[in-house]
């Protein structure tokens, strides 16, 4: 189906339902029968508040867009002007096409080719696949230049367990660490959660605790999964699990944003912490003709059994 903001893949299977779309590659809705998972957006609308985006080569911020890489200065757009930032990539608003969509599939693909910033060549895949465990997105990079290139991606849904604010819902975010950021979000430092009001390891109620924090050294299961947990007090819950290529996981309750302000809660899984470029903190040196994959999922589980499936414990 098609629209003003470009070409959408429906996948389906059972009474799950999703919807990539093609400006930005991204996702823009995620349901289990009558219950959105995610807070998505219309379908005559373009993505707001980074919904469902995909942020490639780089999550969140690089502060002052400059950043140095095998001896070489970049300068990248600053499109966070208002905080002099280069922020979430180039990839929100490239053209991406589907280059696989079966029932319960879809792949899409999109050549982010050298600019002013990024003088380097990637071939992106990433393929969305609805199972009984919920949704699973893959994504793969590829290096097709002649030098390797600084690589990092992440994603930016927006969960909800289906309470009109957050603040009445619970939350479990598996970390040791937060980073604390600047005004600019910039993080200054990382500190343990223990004895902050962002120790969520025990599921607590997010209340008004206002949440624009990155959380690192994750607790995995046996899979080398870590997974954030969103439920409503009558048993409602989503959960965003990651890779063991995601070291970061973005918590964001979105209160200066009207549109998605502390009614959903952003969790977005990242392979690099904020101002990575700069900092060089977990880049990912691409050499070239190599690929990197990650994956990470959601699934839901409800009170009324709204899904046959669990999150990973």
């Amino acid at each position: 189906m098609g629209h003003a903001f470009g070409e959408q893949f429906e996948i389906t299977l059972g009474r799950q339902r999703a919807v990539v779309v093609e400006v930005g590659g991204g996702l823009r809705t995620y349901s289990v029968g009558d219950r959105n998972v995610l807070d998505g957006y219309a379908v005559d609308e373009p993505a707001t508040s980074g919904r469902g985006q995909v942020l490639i080569p780089w999550p969140n911020r690089i502060r002052d867009g400059t950043y140095e890489f095998d001896g070489r200065r970049h300068q990248l757009e600053l499109n966070e002007p208002e905080r002099g930032n280069a922020i979430h990539g180039l990839v929100r608003n490239a053209s991406w096409r589907a280059t696989e969509h079966d029932g319960n599939r879809v792949v899409m693909g999109h050549m982010l080719d050298e600019q002013t910033g990024y003088p380097f060549s990637l071939e992106l895949r990433i393929e969305y696949a609805l199972s009984e465990g919920g949704l699973s997105v893959t994504t793969t990079a590829t290096n097709l230049g002649a030098e390797r290139c600084p690589y990092g991606c992440g994603a930016h849904p927006y969960l909800t367990a289906g309470t009109p604010k957050v603040d009445t819902a619970s939350l479990s975010v598996p970390a040791e660490t937060v980073l604390l950021s600047d005004e600019r979000g910039i993080p200054t430092e990382a500190i343990p959660v223990e004895g902050t009001e962002f120790d969520f390891r025990v599921p607590s109620a997010i209340g008004k605790t206002v949440l624009d924090h990155c959380f690192t050294d994750l607790e995995r299961d046996a899979d080398g999964r870590a997974a954030v947990r969103l439920s409503d007090p009558g048993g409602h819950s989503v959960t965003l699990w990651a890779d063991e290529s995601y070291r970061y996981v973005m918590v964001f309750t979105g209160d200066p944003l009207p549109d998605v302000a502390r009614r959903s809660l952003a969790v977005e899984p990242m392979t690099c912490p904020p101002n990575a470029f700069q900092t060089g903190k977990d880049v990912i040196a691409l050499e070239p003709g190599r690929a990197f994959s990650s994956t990470w999922g959601v699934s839901a589980v409800g009170g009324r059994r709204i899904a046959a499936m669990e999150g990973p414990s």
